[in-house]
């Protein structure tokens, strides 16, 4: 008997970065391209390059920022669709050096997106987001992170505690991050090594509940007025400076 082939929803993204990206990934089937003719996308030699092979729909520019009214689209559209999240950690048995973050009840997609992209930017190795109470994955989500979101794993977690916990069953330490009197500051510590980073929502951060199941939580002190970071930008902070670290060390 034949095995059914899973079914996956179609995405949307624009832009020659995004473009690119999804036209090298062997992880998405790619449905329609459309580019406006004598746009940056019509002249990019990679793009052309990459398309072969694809069902392309030439447009006229009127037309095409008519359906695509984005400007910073670069004149391409790329409809297409895959596998985006996974139900199981990946295996990083044979690694001494991994990174996954865990975000509880991320709600923004501009922040996902972003998270995604710097995640990527930054080597890590997997994000792990819940089921539930949490941003979805849509096209806006996969707009942002710039075509990154191909090169990541992201982790479907039914519940976030027992990710955790199964994390730290498998040798890796647990840090949260959060603005507290009992956090410790955020370069004093050793990040390297296998270890998952807890990032909070934007408004409450990391519940009670699951910062108890965290080994240590950190804080990057503010000299401002305004007491917290976009949590993109604590992402940012905190993966940076454990790529600092690791570089220090070689």
């Amino acid at each position: 008997m034949k095995r059914k082939q899973p079914t996956y929803n179609t995405y949307r993204c624009k832009g020659i970065n995004n473009a690119i990206a999804l036209l090298d990934s062997d992880r998405f089937q790619i449905v329609e391209v459309c580019i406006a003719r004598l746009s940056a996308a019509s002249k990019n030699k990679m793009v052309n390059q990459m398309i072969s092979g694809c069902k392309v729909n030439y447009m006229d520019k009127d037309q095409f920022y008519k359906k695509y009214p984005d400007k910073k689209s670069q004149g391409i559209s790329i409809k297409f669709s895959g596998q985006l999240t996974y139900n199981a950690l990946p295996n990083f048995e044979d690694s001494n050096d991994v990174c996954l973050l865990a975000l509880d009840q991320i709600s923004d997609p501009q922040n996902f997106g972003q998270i995604i992209r710097t995640s990527e930017c930054a080597g890590i190795d997997g994000i792990i987001l819940p089921e539930r109470r949490s941003v979805s994955i849509t096209s806006s989500v996969l707009q942002v992170s710039q075509g990154s979101f191909c090169n990541i794993n992201i982790i479907k977690s039914k519940n976030i505690k027992y990710t955790i916990k199964e994390l730290k069953q498998n040798g890796y330490w647990i840090v949260g991050i959060e603005n507290s009197i009992e956090s410790k500051l955020w370069y004093d510590f050793n990040l390297k090594g296998k270890i998952g980073f807890v990032f909070g929502s934007e408004g409450e951060g990391i519940r009670p509940v699951i910062q108890k199941y965290c080994d240590l939580m950190l804080t990057i002190p503010m000299n401002g007025k305004i007491n917290s970071l976009n949590i993109s930008a604590t992402v940012s902070a905190m993966l940076f400076e454990r790529n600092r670290q690791i570089l220090k060390s070689k």
